[in-house]
């Protein structure tokens, strides 16, 4: 099948001969027709298939068949909607919106956060008939009124489960409220849970449904290995890999932020050219690493896992996971960066004792079992014992012994996994936290900043007050423990700030009638008057009538 048989018109036509594409991938074979048809769609495939294409070639279509509409100050208006969960992947978008739209009267813009909103200000106001966008600086326009949604013909969720996933609901609801009720809505991603279709459902009126391959499959074009070793030997290996097969782009995932920028440094002094990205760095210093990196300039791009979707870069060769991920799903989204478009890619993983149970879970999504294969000089210890992986404040257990899933810190609070644990050990820079300043870094701390901490302490006795030990809930709902009222050493409260099930280790506050104020949500308790718990927030003291 050609392009041509889809009912494309002659300019996207040109415009795909000009970059080499011939014949449409499967879920571009299906997508096209059934966006063109005007009704909602929920469509699947694996990550590298073409999902971009598949939405913006009949947006295109759709919008250069229909009558250029203008606001109320006579500007274009926008009429079609892209949303995406980062701004790499926005930029991505817009671009292919760019390349396959280049001879079209239609004009087309980005917006993110971490950059000045003036630019985009402007753009605006010269009128835009596509605008590709992350939610957080779209609701940033509306609120300040630069931005008119209600012209609106049709929405594109692009990888609608991260952005569920991310916690974007919210604001996808506060977007919706600003469009037409009559609109045709798209949802386009690389996997979908039961939990996303059932909240698509009610997102979306009666959409059809492609999936061209089953649900959170690998594509066959990536030959997957896993290399076990010991933790602390894992950065030797992969300079060692890197070194011995002579690899000059390398795309490498870690989970945290800050073992990212070890790692590149590390790197660094080993000879080996190497940048971080993710949610901390600025937007001109993520666009300066991936555009050297894409130029193959620079030989590894490390990354967490937030930061790398949107990184399309044509045969890319090599996708290390340098730490398994905790959410079994990321696993597919990261090694299907390589093996797009139907070129070969391979995928190894450096996996150590702790991540066993992280790895038979992935095997479990995939249905199939990865080949392992040790590296000569770095045979792991085979009586290795498994320690907890510590996220932020959370501590999961990816080990050989671990039950298996829940991604819940040990001992039992601070919420499920929620795609790297409820608000602690998430990725997510949120879009960039709706402005550059706001670039809310979610790796660590609980949504209140001190859910997986420690815990629920009890009463300080009213003498030598002995320390409160932590059953795995709030730190600060711990609280009562700072309430002893002792004439000796007030009883000092609540957990120790440690990662939830650890015992409280507070120290006991300082001589005199202070008490740690009742429900103050650090993620160590109330301790007396001036007193510190070993989690190292300082309480304040109640005063005392």
């Amino acid at each position: 099948m050609s392009f041509d048989a889809l009912g494309l018109s002659q300019p996207l036509l040109r415009a795909l001969a000009e970059v080499g594409y011939t014949s449409p991938t499967p879920i571009q074979a299906q997508a096209i027709p059934a966006v063109l048809s005007g009704g909602d769609l929920m469509a699947g495939a694996q990550t590298g298939t073409g999902k971009t294409a598949g939405f913006t070639l009949p947006v295109l279509q759709r919008l250069s068949t229909g009558k250029p509409v203008k606001d109320g100050r006579g500007r274009v208006a926008v009429r079609a909607l892209v949303l995406t969960p980062t701004r790499e992947l926005a930029a991505q978008v817009e671009e292919s919106v760019r390349t396959y739209g280049k001879y079209l009267p239609l004009t087309s813009m980005v917006m993110f956060g971490g950059v000045g909103m003036q630019p985009q200000i402007d753009k605006l106001r010269k009128g835009v008939d596509i605008l590709v966008a992350t939610p957080g600086r779209l609701l940033d326009h509306a609120q300040q009124g630069t931005l008119d949604l209600s012209h609106v013909e049709i929405l594109v969720l692009d990888e609608a489960d991260r952005m569920l996933d991310m916690g974007f609901i919210h604001d996808i609801k506060k977007v919706l409220a600003l469009l037409p009720a009559k609109k045709q809505s798209l949802l386009f991603s690389a996997t979908f849970s039961d939990e996303i279709k059932a909240l698509a459902d009610r997102l979306l009126d009666k959409p059809g449904l492609i999936e061209v391959a089953r649900r959170n499959a690998t594509a066959d074009t990536i030959a997957q290995k896993i290399h076990p070793v010991d933790r602390d030997k894992k950065k030797e290996l992969l300079a060692h890999l890197i070194r011995q097969h002579d690899w000059h782009q390398v795309l490498v995932f870690t989970r945290m932020k800050h073992g990212a920028n070890r790692l590149a440094e590390f790197l660094d002094k080993q000879g080996i050219s190497a940048m971080a990205i993710h949610g901390n760095k600025s937007q001109g210093a993520r666009t300066k690493a991936l555009a050297e990196f894409k130029s193959g300039d620079l030989q590894v791009l490390v990354a967490t896992d937030i930061a790398a979707r949107g990184i399309d870069i044509d045969q890319l060769p090599h996708v290390v996971n340098y730490e398994l991920p905790n959410v079994s799903e990321d696993y597919v989204h990261r090694i299907g960066r390589t093996g797009r478009a139907g070129a070969q890619g391979e995928a190894l993983s450096l996996v150590c004792v702790d991540e066993e149970g992280f790895l038979r879970d992935i095997q479990k999504l995939i249905k199939r079992e990865i080949p392992r294969e040790v590296v000569p000089g770095f045979e792991p210890d085979p009586n290795a014992k498994p320690e907890p992986i510590v996220l932020g404040r959370m501590v999961l257990n990816g080990g050989a012994g671990r039950s298996g899933g829940s991604g819940r810190p040990s001992g039992g609070g601070g919420g499920g996994q929620r795609r790297g644990g409820g608000g602690g050990g998430r990725d997510g820079h949120r879009d960039g936290g709706r402005d550059g300043g706001r670039d809310a870094n979610r790796d660590g701390g609980g949504r209140d900043g001190a859910r997986s901490a420690g815990g629920q302490g009890r009463p300080g006795g009213s003498g030598g007050g002995r320390p409160a030990q932590g059953s795995g809930r709030s730190g600060g709902q711990g609280g009562q423990g700072g309430r002893g009222q002792g004439q000796g050493q007030g009883g000092a409260g609540g957990g120790s700030g440690r990662p939830a099930g650890a015992p409280g280790q507070a120290r006991p506050a300082h001589q005199g009638q202070g008490a740690g104020r009742q429900g103050d949500r650090r993620p160590a308790g109330g301790a007396g008057q001036g007193g510190r718990a070993s989690g190292g927030a300082l309480t304040r003291p109640k005063s005392q009538s």
